[in-house]
């Protein structure tokens, strides 16, 4: 089996949210990497970050996307997850969900959370920026479908997916 879904985006797009109200409405059990290696390393996924460094950090979760890429359900992944080359290439057979948001609002999230440790620069906007600048050709390699968040609920984001899912609501 495979997931129904899988959620990709940015830091601060919703994805682990909308994974969750997602899981929900379909009634389908919800995988979230990030937090698969919270668990796994006894402490939250920032602080794994911080301790492995960027490279270190993806190839945890890259074992980590490949076998939640085995299971039922919905798959929510980190946002950098996509800059690994082996997870762009398993996720070219799956539905893909692009959950997008402006640069802008995604960093008023992130900020607000204060839990990012990729984020941390002497200029975090410039920062998301250009994350954002540099993904933004790897979402679109993934995806099947993109969804943006700005000025929209997590119900209303939901609701766009089942859509495209086709999924009666």
């Amino acid at each position: 089996m495979t997931p129904t879904v899988v959620l990709v985006g940015p830091p601060g797009a919703g994805k682990s949210t909308v994974a969750r109200r997602l899981g929900n409405a379909l009634h389908l059990a919800v995988i979230d990497t990030d937090e698969l290696i919270a668990r796994e390393r006894g402490k939250p996924c920032g602080e794994v970050f911080a301790e492995l460094g960027e490279p270190g950090f993806r190839e945890v979760e890259a074992r980590h996307v490949a076998a939640a890429l085995e299971h039922p359900g919905v798959l929510s992944l980190g946002g950098g997850a996509i800059t690994h080359p082996g997870t762009r290439l398993l996720l070219r057979e799956h539905v893909v969900v692009w959950v997008d948001v402006s640069a802008e609002e995604g960093l008023r999230r992130t900020q607000a959370e204060g839990t990012r440790p990729v984020l941390e620069a002497a200029d975090p906007a410039a920062r998301y920026r250009a994350l954002l600048e540099q993904r933004e050709p790897w979402y679109r390699e993934v995806s099947t479908h993109r969804v943006r968040t700005d000025g929209r609920t997590p119900a209303q984001v939901v609701s766009l997916i089942l859509a495209i899912l086709d999924v009666e609501q």
